[in-house]
């Protein structure tokens, strides 16, 4: 059973990738850091001692501390939030007992560096239809919830990267670590240098991405519906971010999909009044 104001590890997997899922704030200490590199989804580093002085940035959120073994660091920074007015509980077990259940955790190595503000900024072509959404939607719900994401003509990425300290992405060029890898896409590539590849929703999502991005449309069913959204998008938005924005939410949709309905069906006769549904079946 869960402690007041701890979280379960198994608990906790299950909110990761969603909108609404907490912050999560890695205070380990450098020593313990060293030891494991990697990173819960979508967690954040911040130093325990100070914590005086940032946690007020979290006001108002949901939070999770993580520390070593879930002891005084991790309950310690939780305290200092709840009076800076967020909502923190503490992960039970820390991060060790996250690794040793064999839960996905992002290596500090796959990350690129961070801006001033600690946001990972990546840049890649303008007018995205397919990879250039899904692989933003990875990166903000598993990887870093700041990232920053530049549209720019093609011919212009890789001046872009090197002019501003952002990662290409979905291109080609010497270097370029995250694009496509023979029948893998970007998306592909993300989820298993990600270390992310055991989360089993993300697996299926990855194969409708793979599907709608390379014309594959017989590989997974669904991806002959993601083109067509991925299209549509397109021509409803001429500003990429106003466009990556909107797909979120089908991203979004998709993976819950992918995660919890899978197996549902649906037909009109299901969702209907008991009454109507009642003199439908004996019609």
């Amino acid at each position: 059973m869960n402690s007041l104001n701890s979280i379960a590890a198994d608990k906790l997997v299950r909110l990761i990738g969603l909108p609404s899922a907490p912050t999560i704030i890695d205070v380990r200490t450098d020593e313990a850091f060293a030891a494991d590199t990697r990173l819960i989804p979508g967690a954040v580093r911040r130093p325990a001692e100070g914590a005086d002085e940032w946690t007020a940035e979290f006001a108002g959120h949901s939070v999770v501390a993580v520390c070593r073994e879930g002891h005084k660091l991790s309950h310690g920074v939780a305290a200092w939030l709840r009076l800076a007015g967020a909502d923190a509980e503490v992960l039970e077990g820390g991060a060790a007992a996250w690794a040793s259940a064999g839960l996905p955790m992002v290596p500090q190595g796959a990350l690129t560096q961070r801006d001033a503000k600690g946001r990972t900024v990546w840049v890649t072509r303008r007018r995205p239809k397919v990879d250039r959404i899904a692989c933003p939607w990875l990166i903000r719900r598993f990887v870093d919830p700041h990232a920053q994401f530049l549209f720019v003509p093609p011919g212009e990425v890789a001046g872009v990267a090197d002019r501003f300290g952002a990662t290409p992405f979905d291109v080609e060029g010497d270097g370029v670590v995250w694009s496509h890898h023979g029948e893998r896409c970007t998306f592909d590539v993300m989820v298993e240098g990600f270390g992310l590849a055991a989360l089993d929703p993300l697996a299926h999502l990855a194969l409708i991405v793979r599907g709608a991005d390379t014309a594959r449309l017989d590989i997974a069913p669904e991806a002959a519906g993601l083109v067509a959204l991925s299209l549509g998008l397109s021509r409803m938005f001429a500003d990429d971010l106003e466009q990556l924005d909107a797909g979120m939410l089908i991203y979004d949709a998709l993976y819950r999909w992918c995660r919890d309905a899978t197996g549902e069906t649906h037909d009109w006769v299901s969702h209907q009044p008991k009454s109507a549904r009642a003199k439908a079946v004996k019609a």
